[in-house]
């Protein structure tokens, strides 16, 4: 018997009527880190066969659009088309369908394994950051974004260009990722609107101070809040952590 026929999700989606066993990761992740809501706008990236397209549509409610290199069979409520994640064009195909811009951006799409597993790793890596890339150009501000991506060397730099662009992110495996599966989950929500980023490193001066006594920088109209700075400081900071309307800086180096 063959282990996908010996498979307790496999076995579950086939009962519950999902295309694939994968549906039961994305409603883990959900349940767990509640990135659909009801009535949100949901892109799934390399959707075949359709699996996850029926769990937003459940979720959401609302439009939902896949995109995939092979055809999708028909889901009710669902547009989908073939396109290449990774072309600049299909960005406007998806935005056409959405009729604007996506409150969620989801990708379960794996390379076709070669068995080389330095070269797969990277091929997934690459993937998951072409999801990235059209991620950030959909995403209404405030979004969400989940997508899948191998364990490896590449992994972490991969995850910090994550940071640079969400609120809130988390490396996760549910439940449902097989035991033996190099696979995790990077989930990202509230897409930051910030002039700046997580890592940039700025001049600046302190012109004001907060409540709490830290000085604070505006950079663009958006608060640098630094501790141990006073006003009128003028000083180099790396941003450690950025929040929809703020970011805290840490002090490189004091100037003047």
């Amino acid at each position: 018997m063959a282990r996908d026929q010996r498979d307790y999700y496999y076995r579950l989606a086939k009962e519950e009527g999902y295309r694939a066993r994968s549906a039961y990761k994305l409603l883990q992740i959900n349940e767990k880190f509640n990135v659909i809501k009801r009535g949100d706008s949901v892109v799934d990236l390399g959707a075949a066969p359709g699996g996850w397209l029926q769990v937003a549509r459940k979720l959401s409610g609302g439009k939902v659009v896949g995109v995939d290199l092979e055809a999708i069979e028909p889901i009710p409520d669902v547009v989908t088309f073939r396109a290449d994640i990774t072309s600049a064009s299909t960005i406007d195909l998806i935005r056409e369908a959405l009729g604007g811009s996506a409150n969620v951006v989801i990708c379960d799409a794996a390379p076709n394994l070669t068995g080389a597993w330095d070269m797969d790793h990277a091929v997934s890596v690459d993937l998951s950051r072409s999801a990235l890339r059209t991620a950030l150009q959909l995403l209404k501000p405030g979004g969400n974004f989940v997508t899948k991506v191998f364990q490896g060397d590449l992994f972490i730099d991969f995850l910090n260009e994550v940071r640079r662009e969400f609120s809130l992110v988390n490396a996760h495996s549910p439940k449902a990722s097989r035991k033996e599966s190099a696979e995790t989950y990077i989930v990202a929500k509230r897409l930051l609107s910030s002039p700046v980023h997580r890592g940039d490193i700025l001049d600046i001066q302190i012109d004001s101070v907060g409540k709490s006594g830290d000085g604070v920088a505006m950079v663009d109209g958006f608060a640098i809040i630094v501790r141990k700075s006073t006003l009128g400081d003028k000083l180099r900071v790396k941003i450690d952590a950025v929040k929809p309307n703020f970011a805290f800086g840490e002090i490189l180096e004091r100037k003047g």
